[in-house]
């Protein structure tokens, strides 16, 4: 019995060690030392070689480690944090292995990333003509709402928008943060806009608000896979009353927007094997349509005439929109 006892309590003492270790290592990988942290990783797996956590974080660090060769090898400061940042993606790949998800991990990996990223882009930032980049500029604005700096980050996504008042991803990003501070009213209206703009051009995996990972998990729910989920996102943001924050439109907007309209329109004829994501964009302009017209109290046979265009291009959608 008191062996029992005795083995018990070493087996919880090599246990709380593995846990110290597996913090220290998270700590390490913060202060951008990975390699610091895979060896912590490794003792702590001596102690409690079935800590399915410090397998999980061994593998991870271990994928990164594995890119720093490459990463190395990049000279320019600009080229080479805008490449560790593009390694997510591949790194969520990688991620698919995994059943479960342990949050401090990811944590520690993602401030790991931003933070080497950031100190590539740091040393540019003086560069009076580097401040008009709104490539940089969304890419240090990215780093920072990865940290957690959400009011730096606004800072440098604000000025990186009004250089690129038309690209979806640094809408999408400005959005992203004003959600993440609570500005659900400012984000709406700009997650709609960028959807709009293209979605095919928005990284899901570089956004972070519930506001938005919550539409997409619901979309993919319903069946839609890989690109098609961001291009059907607005069309049931729409439906569901989420991107219901909207604005009028200027009427070069409105002649830009039925001309696109009428694009589409010939496209899904000309070429039906795109329609998997001809469709989406076609209802969701047609929504923005019968918008203006209700805003400008344009003639109510307008609004007959597009939702007629919208039963004939999607029943389905038809009826959940005008129920």
């Amino acid at each position: 019995m008191l062996y029992l006892m005795v083995d018990k309590n070493q087996e919880e003492k090599k246990s709380e060690q593995a846990a110290q270790l597996l913090k220290e290592a998270y700590e390490k990988l913060k202060a951008s030392d990975a390699m610091a942290a895979y060896l912590l990783l490794e003792q702590a797996m001596n102690f409690d070689c079935q800590n399915e956590e410090i397998k999980y974080a061994l593998k991870c660090v271990h994928w990164w480690l594995d890119q720093s060769g490459k990463i190395d090898e990049i000279e320019d400061p600009y080229e080479k944090g805008g490449y560790i940042i593009s390694l997510l993606n591949q790194y969520y790949v990688f991620l698919e292995q995994f059943d479960n998800v342990f949050d401090q991990c990811r944590y520690a990996i993602r401030y790991y990333v931003y933070s080497k990223a950031l100190f590539c882009f740091e040393g540019l930032l003086g560069n009076h003509a580097n401040q008009y980049d709104p490539g940089l500029l969304l890419l240090v604005g990215r780093c920072y709402k990865g940290l957690g700096n959400y009011d730096e980050a606004l800072h440098y996504l604000d000025q990186a928008v009004r250089f690129k008042r038309e690209d979806a991803q640094t809408l999408a990003e400005v959005a992203d943060i004003n959600a993440l501070l609570a500005e659900t009213k400012v984000a709406k209206a700009l997650f709609r806009e960028a959807f709009f703009i293209d979605p095919s051009k928005i990284d899901i995996n570089s956004l972070e608000s519930a506001l938005i990972l919550q539409l997409w998990d619901k979309v993919y729910e319903m069946g839609y896979r890989d690109e098609a989920v961001c291009e059907w996102i607005p069309v049931y943001a729409n439906l569901w009353r989420v991107f219901s924050v909207k604005r009028e439109l200027k009427q070069m907007e409105v002649s830009r927007l039925k001309q696109s309209i009428f694009s589409l329109e010939a496209e899904s004829k000309t070429n039906p094997a795109r329609s998997e994501f001809i469709k989406p964009r076609l209802l969701n302009r047609y929504f923005w349509l019968i918008d203006h017209y209700e805003n400008s109290h344009e003639d109510s046979s307008l609004i007959d005439e597009t939702l007629l265009k919208i039963k004939y291009t999607d029943p389905d959608i038809y009826q959940k929109y005008t129920g």
